[in-house]
């Protein structure tokens, strides 16, 4: 007898199989990952300090605002990480 977890994971495989990355897509990948993380990194802390001005400075309206910018850059930059691993992903192997 399956567990209920060796059936799900059976009906998962059949409707999306899980893809074999080569050793250079993987590299690839990698490279997107830190890449981003370095560009992540950047942002959060060019933003936090300004946040940090401008909570010395009190401005509390242009906190929240760079709080947005801030959250709106780590969700695009993501996004665009996760679109270019997908392309690698999607490459034909051989």
């Amino acid at each position: 007898m399956k567990s209920a977890y060796e059936l799900a994971m059976e009906r998962l495989q059949k409707q999306s199989p899980s893809v074999q990355l080569t050793d250079e897509q993987r590299r690839e990948i990698a490279e997107i990952d830190s890449q981003y993380k370095a560009k992540i990194a950047e942002r959060e802390l060019l933003l936090e300090d300004q946040i940090r001005r401008e909570h010395s400075s009190g401005n509390m309206a242009e906190i929240d605002q760079l709080r947005k910018q801030l959250s709106s850059e780590l969700r695009r930059l993501s996004e665009e990480a996760e679109q270019k691993k997908e392309k690698i992903r999607q490459k034909k192997i051989g």
